[in-house]
């Protein structure tokens, strides 16, 4: 089977395996977060933290608690990493140096993962595992949980409460990532990831010397890296090393844990607010981009544009020969359209066009499934915009599930949108002016950029793309290992994570103070093919107009030159 045919296979094998899970993994999240009940271990837990799980909450209250936790998570990753030195499996590494701290703790915590270091060179056992893999936990628990208040704010009348941000969290945790991570963390292992807590070795190499290699705790946080869209890996190199990512099959894993809960969620949605359909509209929106996309990268990176291209039958630079050139490519979308920034290639590598899509898909507000939680309440606000731009073209006062979008509800709809290209367009601006050659003040950053040109301005654009965007992922060929990058990114990561979550509450607490309006012939029917196709219009030019400019000094010169 030739390499085209092959990546056709894996997509539409993703595609049907997805399918499979959808509506069990759906309900079944639905069910964790409607019930009643309490497991032992949640009520050990709230215990612990003195909160009280039945108690419902108001919009400000929820946000208090989401922003309190990760407060209090920021400083406790902040001094894990400080003290390493002093922490039993740490390797014989020393402290990491305050500003990468800072913008270790930051990434961790706000989901996104962005490492400006060496995993294997950096961070002890005890850091990895007990740090950075219980941020993957829970940072992915505190997304879905602003996900469902949403939805709960949809599904709910005249009360303004949107449940208890303890028990989601909790709930989110002990019921949904840990079960699913255990299993893919099985997985893993038996097809090649390795899993131990071994010190520093001696690897000889083929061409005499040696190099040195230290194991840990792999697959267990490959699994949640996954699956709660983080990105974070152990090694340097993420998914395209050998420890986490062994083979085609285990390659195709990851994908599937990327997209599992995003998609999944949909459902969800869909039976908390009485309406299947309606979930069915908003997946065929993020399953139509994911698509597209998918087809779009496999295109520009199969493409001959000229003679290297001719003779490797695909441009295979910066990408590993176990996965092949359709794997990669999907591996590229699927990872910059959530919020994972896991990688399994050099993206830098990719064609002009290749790495345009990858920036693209990121700049759409990675919607398309989206991050854990964070994919679902983003397309919800873009289905909120839909519906009012579908009511300016109709003269009608714009609903969306029986609730009204009106003057307030939009206001902080368009606030959600403009927040994360504000964080991007200004620190890439003021990285270009201040922090690179030939007109650096900063000379702790004037040799961050590898490339030149549009190149060069690509690198930067996709650093604080990732990072506003709490993605994570990197281009690789930008050194953001400087003073710089790791404050400037590390902002750009938190406000990026926590200022749409004020939005996204403070919405969902005016829905959830309505009053249902009941349907009528002039009600938008938000469940059919129609809408559909609106929401995907509103997302492309909404969010991706909004950075072309951008995207024209950087991939699009680039591409439009090779």
């Amino acid at each position: 089977m030739g390499p085209v045919p092959s990546a056709v296979l894996q997509l539409f094998a993703m595609i049907v395996v997805l399918g499979l899970v959808y509506r069990p993994l759906g309900d079944y999240m639905a069910r964790v977060y409607q019930s009643k009940k309490h497991l032992r271990v949640e009520k050990w837990l709230y215990r612990c933290v003195g909160a009280d799980p039945d108690t419902e909450m108001r919009w400000p209250a929820y946000l208090r608690g989401v922003l309190a936790f990760s407060v209090v998570s920021l400083l406790f990753l902040y001094l894990m990493q400080r003290m390493q030195g002093v922490l039993p499996g740490s390797l014989g590494f020393a402290a990491v140096s305050p500003a990468q701290s800072f913008n270790t703790a930051a990434s961790f915590v706000a989901n996104t993962n962005w490492q400006s270091y060496s995993g294997e060179q950096t961070m002890g056992h005890v850091v990895q595992t007990g740090g950075l893999a219980v941020q993957n936990f829970v940072s992915a628990a505190v997304g879905m949980a602003v996900a469902i208040a949403l939805v709960r704010g949809f599904a709910r009348a005249r009360s303004g409460e949107l449940g208890n941000f303890w028990a989601d969290l909790v709930r989110g945790t002990v019921r949904i990532l840990l079960p699913i991570a255990f299993l893919g963390a099985v997985a893993l292992v038996a097809m090649g990831a390795i899993q131990n807590f071994a010190g520093i070795h001696e690897v000889g190499q083929f061409m005499g010397g040696s190099q040195q290699w230290n194991g840990g705790a792999v697959a267990s946080q490959e699994a949640i890296k996954e699956l709660g869209t983080n990105g974070g890996g152990y090694f340097n190199a993420n998914s395209a090393h050998p420890f986490e990512n062994p083979n085609g099959l285990s390659n195709l894993l990851q994908i599937f844990l990327i997209l599992v809960i995003p998609f999944a969620l949909t459902r969800t949605f869909g039976t908390m607010v009485g309406s299947v359909k309606q979930g069915y509209a908003i997946l065929a929106a993020m399953a139509a981009i994911w698509i597209g996309f998918s087809a779009l990268m496999m295109w520009t990176e199969f493409h001959h544009g000229g003679p290297a291209f001719n003779i490797a039958g695909a441009s295979l630079e910066g990408k590993e020969t176990r996965f092949g050139v359709g794997g990669s490519s999907l591996f590229a979308t699927t990872t910059t359209l959530t919020s994972t920034g896991a990688v399994d290639s050099f993206h830098s590598s990719y064609t002009g066009f290749g790495g345009g899509l990858t920036m693209l898909g990121m700049m759409l507000g990675e919607v398309a499934p989206g991050g854990v939680g964070s994919g679902l309440y983003g397309m919800l606000i873009l289905a909120v915009i839909a519906v009012f731009v579908a009511g300016l073209m109709v003269g009608r006062t714009p609903e969306y599930l029986g609730k009204k979008i009106g003057t307030r509800e939009m206001k902080f709809a368009a606030c959600y949108i403009l927040i994360t290209p504000t964080l991007v367009l200004v620190f890439t601006a003021l990285s270009v002016a201040f922090a690179t050659p030939p007109h650096s003040i900063l000379n702790t950053a004037s040799t961050a950029v590898s490339g030149s040109h549009a190149h060069g301005f690509s690198e930067i654009l996709y650093a604080f793309t990732s990072g506003a965007n709490n993605n994570g992922s990197a281009f690789a060929g930008l050194n953001a290992n400087t003073d710089w990058y790791n404050t400037t990114i590390g902002l750009a990561m938190l406000l990026g994570r926590f200022v749409p979550m004020v939005f996204v509450l403070a919405l969902a607490g005016s829905l959830a103070e309505q009053k249902p309006v009941p349907e009528s012939m002039g009600t938008l029917r938000t469940h059919k093919p129609l809408f559909a196709t609106l929401l995907v219009g509103t997302t492309v030019l909404v969010t991706g107009l909004t950075y072309f400019p951008s995207l024209a000094l950087g991939p699009i010169a680039e591409g439009l030159s090779s």
